[in-house]
């Protein structure tokens, strides 16, 4: 199975992209942001691929980080939610704010959402797996939810999400590894890089 890609995008549509790797154009369908990340850079890019075999068809999926991939993976284990209705969802919200809209049970703003409509968004909200799911993922909005030094990281922050992320591949549980990463963003400030936050967090970790 494939993990991940690494090449160039040589075309994108409406439902995803064509990235070039070495002359293999493998066909991608991703969010709508993931989409506009990979328009806005130039070069060699890499994405996370999660992918799914059917009766007619092997299908990749391409993600810019792997808070959107674990997103996806959640969503599609909902009863009716299947590939292309999470990534209409993923298209329309970031993994933090579905977060916090299925945290605070926000029905409505998860409806809102193109293509998703009421009762899937009732689904996805009461769904005991994606409410587990949500949690120490929210995104903290300006009212204050989630809000605090020990605060959950916007996943919507590429750096820090993939900080996070690298701090769960080396055993930290999600909701220790994001909280270290966000005092860490607070004390480096925000042009913070990806391996100075690795380190700022990990120094958190251990008390350091």
């Amino acid at each position: 199975m494939i993990g991940s890609l690494r090449g160039v995008v040589e075309s994108t549509h409406e439902n995803g992209c064509v990235l070039d790797v070495n002359g293999v154009g493998y066909l991608l369908s991703c969010s709508r942001k993931t989409l506009d990340r990979l328009t806005a850079q130039d070069g060699v890019q890499k994405l996370l691929v999660e992918t799914r075999v059917s009766q007619d068809a092997i299908t990749l999926y391409g993600f810019a980080d792997a808070t959107e991939r674990e997103a996806f993976r959640a969503l599609i284990e909902v009863k009716t939610v299947g590939p292309q209705k999470a990534l209409l969802v993923l298209s329309g919200l970031t993994p933090g704010e579905l977060a916090q809209a299925i945290a605070t049970k926000e029905r409505k703003r998860l409806g809102a959402v193109k293509g998703v409509g009421a009762a899937t968004a009732t689904r996805i909200v009461d769904e005991p797996a994606m409410q587990k799911w949500a949690v120490g993922r929210a995104t903290p909005d300006p009212d204050g939810f989630g809000a605090g030094e020990d605060a959950a990281i916007p996943a919507s922050r590429g750096a820090a999400a993939d900080a996070a992320s690298a701090l769960v591949n080396l055993g930290i549980k999600r909701p220790d590894a994001e909280r270290a990463v966000a005092r860490a963003a607070k004390a480096l400030g925000e042009e913070a890089g990806l391996d100075d936050l690795i380190r700022g967090a990990l120094r958190e970790v251990s008390g350091r």
